[in-house]
């Protein structure tokens, strides 16, 4: 017999869920904010006093549990396909002609907003959210379900809603997007306005950076949204036949979807639900970079198949940027990590696509002076991709005489340094230039570098501005005490946003990533340091051919150019900066702190001739290798490294160049893109039989 307390218990849970549908799936709240916050403190006392209780799906599970280490790489059991864009009517209006022409009748339509998010698929089973998953490169994509349970805009349980006739399948995988709704993103940047932090932004890229985020109580203390807008796996018995039934199906499990999709008769009804959103979107709380427009009939959809990357019974339709004119007052140059100095235009405040836009990029000098902008212009202004603001041109018509040259820099604004000129580009000539070193430090502790967990934009600022760091080689003996004192937001149970100290345990794992990054190895560092013209490619001929850091530094331009892909110009200013006082301090300090300057990829001319003679006819050797999906005996970055290490060039995408697809469980795109060029399909066994003795990873 159930207790009054575990009656009470799940009564709470029930109202505290259905709150969350009534706000986020039907607009319609169903009680104030600070009720919710009553309830939701109510619940977790009880559920503190009565453990036995415990579940994972409770509300209060939001409030965000312990940081992670991490963000695991998951296969997509069904691939997350891009979707393919028409900028016009004509182009829209072919789209749907080769449709019907295809199935061979008109058809019907689902029209509704692209929302300018994240896209996410959740996987729901036996009606409790099991995982979550961003869309990555289509076949993988980052674990990010710690963060989203932490999001009230999606149910942790799928219910069936009173009167609807859909049962809770066991099986559900829904496609959808993350996004930050705009009064949400002018909230928090009005706190870091007040805390004198630097503004996020967009509202885009503020989603993107809480989704990854290694402490979920970020993701609680900010009011994310989701939409949901397609299916993965599903069970059997979830057998709807139009999208329009999955919509109003998954709105039944309390699942939000866009309440402005709009069913169209035919391409006319759909063209008109285009052009008549056009006027309002910019209105709308949230983002939105266009109009998705997809065949309703899933058959259909069946029949009218995919292309390598794109379904082609889906479009988005792209409006054109919305294009204001306001005035020019200043030019501002930002130095990047390479050093690079990029024109930024401050202008009088102006609205665009619904936001309020100071300040535009001009690109670089070259197009500065090609167009003619002057300080005090006229100008238009649009925002490329609906996200960044730049400036088009002068309104000629408008000038009066008294508008002035923009000249180029001659210092650099950071730290009054030399300023050299490469093409169009200028650059910052000192590679320890304070702003240059805060974003070569953001850089270097990327994945794809020193691989470094936990150091965010945020955090780097803080150290720096703490001075806790003021040089690379401080990553690797960061201070655990004043590191835990640095802040990071979280949020209480009444859903009240503050500050609370880093804490001993994110600081560990922040630290033990640092011990692990020290022995990545020379083509890791040289990727890292931002130096110009290297990137990880490049990083890693250097690294197969010199030993060490030393005998590369002892390089000289002529040697330099006589590796693969290195011109002249590449090679000379590789030699150049490598041979500059401030960057050997950089790295001599490296050095120091432990971190590894030898190469793993290393081949000595001996080696290099016995290992050529030994692959004379090695099937790898020289060939353009595309790797997807998951295997039971490699790592991925491991594997791409092994091959090269064996003559192969490893790249992303199946081409008509490619000669070799190496598909593990769970391939996608890449392996039905391989089928129709008839490109050569390796599957995990057939790799292992070929590596023979080469270490498996």
């Amino acid at each position: 017999m159930e207790r009054p307390t575990e009656s009470k218990v799940a009564g709470l849970r029930d109202i505290l869920d259905r709150a969350n549908t009534a706000y986020y799936v039907d607009a319609q709240p169903l009680m104030a904010d600070t009720e919710y916050d009553r309830l939701l403190a109510e619940l977790a006392d009880l559920e503190r006093l009565f453990p036995e209780f415990a579940d994972a799906t409770s509300p209060t599970m939001r409030v965000g549990g312990k940081p992670i280490d991490g963000f695991a790489q998951v296969a997509h059991r069904v691939p997350m396909q891009s979707i393919d864009n028409t900028y016009d009517i004509d182009g829209f209006i072919a789209w749907c002609r080769r449709c019907e022409k295809a199935i061979g009748h008109p058809l019907a339509l689902v029209a509704d907003p692209k929302i300018d998010g994240v896209a996410v698929s959740l996987r729901y089973e036996q009606g409790r959210l099991a995982g979550a998953v961003t869309r990555g490169d289509g076949a993988l994509g980052d674990d990010v379900t710690a963060n989203v349970r932490a999001m009230r805009a999606i149910p942790l349980r799928l219910h069936s809603a009173k009167g609807a006739s859909i049962a809770v399948p066991e099986l559900l995988e829904v496609r959808g997007e993350i996004y930050m709704p705009n009064a949400e993103f002018e909230r928090i940047n009005a706190q870091r306005t007040v805390r004198g932090e630097p503004l996020l932004a967009n509202a885009r890229n503020a989603t993107a950076g809480t989704l990854k985020s290694l402490d979920p109580s970020v993701a609680a203390s900010r009011r994310l949204a989701f939409i949901a807008h397609g299916r993965g796996e599903c069970s059997a018995q979830f057998n709807m036949t139009t999208h329009w039934e999955f919509l109003a199906a998954l709105r039944g499990l309390g699942i939000p979807v866009n309440r402005l999709a709009k069913m169209c008769a035919g391409a006319d009804e759909a063209l008109a639900a285009i052009e008549a959103f056009a006027a309002t979107r910019t209105a709308l709380p949230f983002g939105v970079d266009g109009m998705v427009v997809r065949v309703n009939d899933f058959a259909e959809q069946e029949q009218l198949g995919t292309t390598g990357k794109s379904p082609r019974w889906i479009v988005a339709f792209k409006y054109p940027p919305e294009r204001v004119q306001t005035i020019l007052r200043k030019v501002e140059w930002q130095v990047g990590k390479g050093g690079t100095l990029t024109p930024r235009a401050s202008m009088d405040p102006v609205v665009i696509s619904g936001s309020t836009v100071a300040h535009a990029t001009l690109h670089n000098f070259e197009e500065i002076t090609r167009k003619d902008i002057r300080i005090g212009d006229h100008v238009f202004v649009e925002k490329a991709g609906e996200v960044i603001p730049q400036v088009i041109g002068p309104v000629l018509s408008k000038r009066n005489g008294s508008e002035l040259p923009i000249e180029p820099p001659t210092l650099c604004p950071s730290c009054a340094g030399e300023v050299v000129q490469e093409g169009p580009k200028f650059f910052c000539a000192n590679a320890m230039c304070p702003r240059q070193f805060r974003e070569r430090l953001k850089w270097f502790v990327g994945r794809d570098q020193m691989n470094i967990d936990g150091l965010g934009e945020r955090l780097i600022d803080q150290l720096v501005d703490a001075k806790i760091v003021t040089q690379f080689a401080d990553l690797f003996c960061l201070p655990r005490d004043a590191m835990a004192n640095l802040e990071s937001e979280t949020v209480l149970k009444t859903g009240r946003t503050i500050l609370r100290r880093l804490g001993e345990k994110t600081v560990d794992a922040i630290m033990q990533s640092a011990q692990h990054a020290r022995t990545r190895g020379l083509a890791r560092v040289l990727a890292g340091l931002g130096i110009r013209h290297l990137g990880s490619t490049a990083s890693k001929t250097l690294a197969r051919s010199f030993a060490d850091m030393q005998s590369l530094m002892a390089a000289t331009p002529a040697e330099l150019e006589a590796l693969p892909d290195f011109g002249a110009l590449t090679a000379a200013s590789i030699a150049h900066d490598l041979a500059t006082p401030a960057l050997r301090e950089t790295i001599a300090k490296l050095e120091a702190a432990g971190v590894e300057m030898t190469s793993r990829d290393y081949q000595s001319p001996a080696s290099r001739h016995k290992f050529d003679a030994a692959v004379a006819d090695d099937p790898l050797r020289s060939k353009t290798v595309v790797i997807t999906g998951t295997f039971d005996k490699f790592e991925r970055r491991a594997l791409t490294e092994l091959l090269e290490q064996r003559g192969c060039k490893v790249t992303g995408s199946v081409s008509a160049k490619t000669d070799i697809v190496i598909a593990g469980e769970d391939a996608g795109s890449k392996l039905q893109r391989a089928h129709e060029l008839a490109v050569t399909v390796w599957n995990e066994e057939k790799l292992r039989s070929v590596l023979g003795d080469s270490p498996v990873l």
